[in-house]
Parts: structure tokens; sequence; C-alpha cells
């Protein structure tokens, strides 16, 4: 039972570490403009793929897990 306590405070920490982040506008100029990331322009049809974006964000996130695990 403490070890699901122990997820769910760091899952709220997360949580609100993540909400000011996003709420302060910190990387807004390069959080999905990546080089990698796939956009495609054709007429009025836009497809638009965060490939490095979202590898990125795996990357940061396993850390992060891998950390809570330790």
């Amino acid at each position: 039972m403490q070890e699901i306590g122990k997820i769910l405070v760091f899952l709220g920490i997360f949580l609100i570490v993540t909400g000011l982040i996003i709420g302060l506008g910190f990387g807004k100029g390069w959080i999905g403009r990546l080089p990698g990331d796939i956009k495609i322009e054709k007429g009025n049809f836009t497809f638009y793929f965060p490939l490095t974006t979202s590898i990125l964000i795996s990357i940061i996130l396993s850390f992060i897990f891998w950390l809570i695990r330790k």
C-alpha cells in the first residue's frame, strides 16, 4: 500500500510541474518545431507529426520513471 502512495505523490508532483511549465509558456517557441518533426502542407491540408518531440518527451519520461523506481 505504501508503494501506491509513493506513486501517487510522484504523479501529483509531476502533474504540478508540467502544469507550471505549460502555464508559464516554457518551450513555446521550440516544442513541436524541432528538426525531424514532420510537417507537410498542400493547399488547405496540413499534416503534422512531431517525431523528434515525441522521442525527446519519451526519453525524459523514461528517465523520470527510472528515478522514481530507484
